[in-house]
């Protein structure tokens, strides 16, 4: 499981020692599925000694704590410092960690002057086990809130994510939130390789930095060698930008923030295409179940080669059920089954407080405790459920702040901050499981044994800790499965930000930049070109906050709904400029054309022509996005006076159509005529349209983007 994980999610330019340690982390901190069950079996079967068992327990638990508070973040700092040197980055590292380390060490200095003072038994043993239960306290409690939200959440993102409509939605949203950071990736790695490209224009050769110039040369040409389809556009210098070349230091800063650019760009490259091959899939997979009757029940795909040979007709076949028939039923079902298995959970928690033994685990554990496969079963699965649960939650939170986890593109920095986090919830997610399995009085595993009674480190609730957070936490799941927190940050408003971030929230309509990102790429695909060759612009950014759901109603997040036809301002006669309200109308007309065809072919079946057509006719609301820049470029001869008065118009106008919008004045917009927008090619890419949208002639025109 643990090479399988590393294989899926390292980058390609992880080394080897990094994928060791990060290997060895994760393999100490998931023994616990194999240690947890194999103990509970070893009271049971009334062994008072094993050492194996003790043995491997000392093993992880060591391991796990070296690595975790030494190891990990010392060669974390040195995979992200930018030195030349492995001494320089060394020290980088160290310096890096000081503070962190003499948080941790002054804390260490307090418990044990605490330990003292509380007179507590000399002996080694009970000593180090109050230690190790102190320091399971806080994993305990944080542990359980992760533990709750997984609990919830992941029967709930299952069954959602099985319909497909629903699913249609999610990822339109997911390609166009991920179609912005790909753009704002290319921006920032575009600077940077302008940064470095100009500081290395301006250094000599017999400058004493020319060798650490050289270095950040090499990468750059590394870069454009691995990927020949890269396009630097757009970089820009800023202020500062050339105060690179003072010294060792600042050249360091110079590697790593281009190291840095590139890993970010490669990783929201790799989502983005995550996510189209996905929405592509799924298409495909709902267009054969609507001709499965002309088709022959078979799967004809559009993203991969045509099977051939003899098997071919029968995996194709196979290939339709699975995906058009049985994976729904599958998906709903597993929902279903970990839903079970939650509620079996949260009821086992909140019952630890009364003497009744309400827990399924521990009743089906006492029911074949003579069979020792049965025994290790029963207690394998659940264990692993709720690692699986807790460390989704970890990753949730840990994505939103700290590091990204994305497949085949996961940075050294990011893989040791994960495998950190990972080791660190280990220990207390096995002293959990183990409150819910009842082996009767005076039966104690060697876990227990070895670790310390947590009841006796937190004094606060006496000898009843043990059965008083798990409350807490399933009082904290109903909440979550509830909605509860989702409608009060939603009151609050500007809280939204501090809560998990969950698909339900892209549910809310199809985003139109996904859609059209999403026929655009099928068209690139289409002509021999791979996904992700070509620079997206972010129809997001245009279509910012709107929602389709069918037909021609169009409403913005605000609820405020619109007419084109209010919109509208009559050109001035032989004037030089167009206002912004014509240039909202296109806008409007572009969306609807688009909102239309979209459901009109998702309302229908047909076979692979109108399949065919669905792109043509998105080609057709393109053209009315080109359509008005034509009007535009006939002013391009204009003085500059007329200029200047061009965009002070357009300013106004700017300015009155938000007032319009905060004054909710807008109606429902009508439908355009398909006939109308179809006479402009539609061969240009998504760059060259809107960059012409964005300019009102061909003289160049400078203005902030706060206005």
């Amino acid at each position: 499981m643990v090479l399988f994980t590393l294989r899926y999610f390292a980058g390609p330019d992880v080394p080897r020692y990094v994928l060791f340690t990060v290997g060895y982390t994760w393999f100490c901190s998931l023994s616990i599925i194999i240690l947890v069950p194999a103990d509970i079996w070893g009271t049971i079967a009334s062994r008072t000694e094993n050492g194996g068992i003790s043995f491997f327990w000392s093993w992880s638990y060591w391991s796990t704590f070296l690595l975790t508070w030494a190891v990990v973040p010392l060669i974390q700092g040195f995979e992200d410092a930018g030195d030349f040197t492995v001494s320089e980055r060394l020290k980088t590292s160290v310096h890096v960690n000081l503070v962190f380390y003499l948080i941790v060490g002054s804390i260490g200095l307090f418990g044990i002057i605490l330990l003292i003072m509380m007179h507590r038994s000399c002996r080694s043993g009970s000593l180090l086990g109050f230690a190790m239960t102190c320091s399971n306290t806080f994993g305990l409690v944080t542990g359980a809130f992760l533990l709750g939200f997984g609990l919830s959440e992941i029967p709930k993102s299952i069954w959602r994510n099985a319909d497909w409509t629903t699913r249609q939605k999610v990822l339109s949203h997911k390609i166009a939130q991920m179609a912005v950071k790909l753009d704002d990736a290319h921006q920032e790695l575009s600077n940077a390789i302008v940064v470095a490209q100009a500081t290395s224009k301006q250094m000599s050769k017999r400058d004493p930095l020319r060798p650490y110039m050289n270095v950040i040369d090499d990468m750059l040409t590394q870069m454009f060698r691995e990927d020949p389809s890269f396009k630097p556009q757009g970089g820009q210098l800023g202020e500062n930008d050339m105060d690179y070349d003072t010294d060792e230091k600042s050249m360091a800063k110079l590697r790593r923030h281009l190291r840095n650019a590139r890993e970010e760009y490669y990783r929201y490259k790799s989502e983005y295409i995550t996510y189209v091959l996905e929405a592509l899939e799924l298409e495909d997979t709902i267009k054969n179940y609507e001709r499965r009757n002309s088709t022959g029940w078979e799967y004809n795909s559009t993203i991969r080669p045509d099977r051939t040979g003899k098997l071919g007709s029968l995996f194709d076949t196979l290939e339709f059920f699975w995906k058009c028939v049985i994976r729904k039923q599958v998906e709903k079902g597993f929902a279903v089954l970990l839903g079970i298995m939650s509620v079996a959970i949260l009821l086992a928690e909140a019952t630890l407080l009364p003497s009744i033994d309400l827990s399924l685990f521990s009743i089906l554990i006492k029911s074949v405790r003579t069979q020792e496969l049965l025994v290790q079963a029963f207690a394998f699965v659940p264990l692993m459920y709720m690692c699986i649960c807790t460390y989704y939650s970890l990753f949730k939170i840990g994505m939103l702040m700290f590091y990204s986890l994305t497949p085949r593109q996961t940075s050294s920095v990011n893989l040791l901050m994960i495998c950190s986090m990972v080791a660190r919830y280990a220990p207390p997610i096995s002293y959990n499981f183990l409150n819910l399995i009842r082996l009767g009085p005076h039966k104690e595993t060697i876990f227990e044994k070895r670790m310390g009674n947590i009841d006796n480190a937190v004094p606060l609730f006496g000898d009843r800790f043990n059965k008083i957070y798990p409350l807490i936490m399933v009082t904290y799941t109903l909440l979550v499965a509830s909605d509860f927190f989702d409608k009060v940050f939603d009151f609050l408003g500007s809280w939204k930000r501090y809560i998990f971030k969950t698909e339900a929230e892209d549910m809310d309509g199809l985003d139109p930049s996904g859609i059209i990102i999403l026929q655009k790429e099928r068209s690139w695909l289409e002509q021999g070109r791979k996904i992700g060759e070509e620079q997206v612009v972010p129809l997001a950014r245009n279509f910012n906050g709107m929602d389709i759901e069918s037909g021609s109603n169009y409403r913005g997040r605000n609820g405020v709904e619109m007419r084109t036809t209010d919109l509208i301002t009559e050109e001035e006669n032989g004037g030089l400029t167009k206002t912004l309200d014509e240039e909202t109308r296109r806008y409007g007309s572009s969306r609807e054309v688009i909102s239309n065809k979209y459901a009109a072919i998702r309302g229908q079946g047909g076979s692979l022509s109108k399949f065919k057509a669905e792109e043509k006719n998105t080609a057709s609301a393109y053209s009315t996005l080109d359509e008005g820049n034509t009007n535009s470029k006939s002013s391009a001869g204009a003085p500059s006076s007329g200029l200047a008065s061009t965009w002070q118009t357009m300013k106004t106008g700017f300015q009155s159509f938000k007032s319009n919008i905060g004054a909710k004045k807008f109606l429902p917009i009508r439908q355009i005529q398909e006939n109308a927008v179809s006479r402009v090619s539609s061969s240009e890419s998504l760059d060259d349209i809107f960059q012409r949208l964005k300019r009102p002639s061909l003289d160049q025109v400078t203005y902030n983007d706060e206005d």
